[in-house]
Parts: C-alpha cells; structure tokens; sequence
C-alpha cells in the first residue's frame, strides 16, 4: 500500500525564495511542506545562525565567515538574494524555530562537521525552548554528533544522512536512528529493513518530476525537495503536477 510522504522543504522553499532565509521558510508553510530543513552555524559571540555554507555572501559582493564575526556585524547588511527583489538578512536559529512552531512544521535541523557538546546543548535548549524537541530531528553526517545528541536529548529525533550505504546505516539499525539517504543510492532492502523497526526513511534532494515519481515509488516516509511539497502530490502519491 502506497502512502503519502511528508514532504520536506530543502533549506527552505528554496527554489522560489532565497535558501535558508525568513522569506523560504515561510514561503514553505505557505507551499503546503511539512516540514523544513536548514543548516545551523555559531557567530564570533555565540549566537545560532541558519545558513548553507560557513561564509556569508552579500548583496554588495563582500563575503564574511560565520564564525570570525558577530551576528550583529552578519545581519547588517541584505544578503546576495538572486531569487527576489526583496532584501533578505542572515536568519537565525530562533527565528527559524519560530517560523517552524508557527506552521507546525517538523524542524529538520542539519550540523555539519563536529559540534562539540556545548553546541548541541546550546541548539537543542533553545529548541526545547522556542518550539518542542518532538517536532524536531537532527541531521548529520557526522555519526558522533548523532549519538551524542541521543544521549543528551532522547526524544529529540535523529537521522543519520549519508549518500550510499555505509557501515553506520547498519549501526542506525542497532540504535534506533532513522536514516536520510541521497535518493540515487537508496536499496530497497534498506527501507524494508528499516521500516521493520519502525524507523523513518528520507530521501534528497528530489527536484525533477522524475525524480519525485521515482521516491514516490519507494513508499518512503520523508522526501525533501527545493521545488515540490505535499500539496503538489495526488491522494494515491503517485502524481506530481510540473
């Protein structure tokens, strides 16, 4: 039996607005996701920020790296927006949460590399704070990150995100964590496996008609997307509007 999978706005609704800022992540509630996935960075002085890469590109062509300034000195000026006309600022970690809370949208919350402990508590005492740890579900690559944030916070959600399968898939068996896998290196008998656990299966990035029908076809439980959200999918799931 095929279901209907709760769609994901990649960084946002990241194809019609600029990724990672206010103005995607709301344009997401709006296109009907359910849920939004952004990467989060520390400032010079501490502050959680939500942005794709460690340097931050402005609309006067300056370039500024997250973690040798403040968050004062990263949001005076709009940043490069080659989406809209509108002038769109470095968003941060609160807001997002917010905006997420707002449209009782599942928070899909992205550290690259190594965070250390204090940083994972800093991020999910703010997420306990602003929204709710069981709306939220932390990615990485990184599979320390993952199962130390387990053991600090065990209801908050955590998804392991790889390309192709790799020894950690098997160890998100063992643990309980679901897993977010790039859709081209998805095995069938992962998701059987998987889901015999009650444990969630997201796929990325799908953003052709092709590559929807073809997650579609997978019967998984996230699918996260810069162009399509679950407003775009026919009832049985198996059609989506270009």
């Amino acid at each position: 039996m095929k279901t209907k999978p709760c769609m994901i706005a990649h960084r946002g609704y990241s194809s019609k607005f600029h990724p990672n800022t206010e103005e995607a992540f709301l344009g997401a509630i709006a296109h009907g996701s359910g849920g939004i996935e952004t990467y989060v960075h520390f400032t010079a002085d501490g502050v959680l920020v939500v942005n794709h890469n460690r340097e931050v590109r402005y609309a006067d062509g300056t370039e500024l790296l997250i973690a040798e300034h403040t968050c004062t000195e990263l949001t005076e000026k709009p940043l490069a927006n080659d989406h809209t006309d509108t002038k769109q600022y470095l968003c941060t970690f609160r807001r997002y949460l917010e905006i997420c809370r707002e449209g009782n949208m599942i928070a899909f919350i992205e550290f690259k590399g190594h965070f250390p402990d204090d940083r994972i508590r800093a991020a999910f005492e703010m997420a306990k704070e602003v929204y709710d740890l069981s709306m939220c579900s932390l990615q990485s690559f990184n599979f320390d990150n993952l199962v130390r944030a387990h053991a600090m916070y065990p209801a908050l959600g955590i998804m392991y995100t790889c390309g192709k399968h790799d020894e950690n898939v098997d160890r998100c068996l063992q643990l309980g964590f679901d897993i977010d896998m790039d859709y081209d290196g998805i095995e069938d008998e992962t998701i059987r496996q998987f889901h015999e656990r009650g444990l969630k299966v997201g796929l990325w990035t799908a953003n052709s008609v092709e590559a929807m029908e073809y997650c579609l076809s997978k019967n998984v439980d996230y699918i996260e997307s810069d162009v399509y959200s679950g407003a775009e999918i026919a009832d049985d799931g198996l059609h989506v509007k270009q």
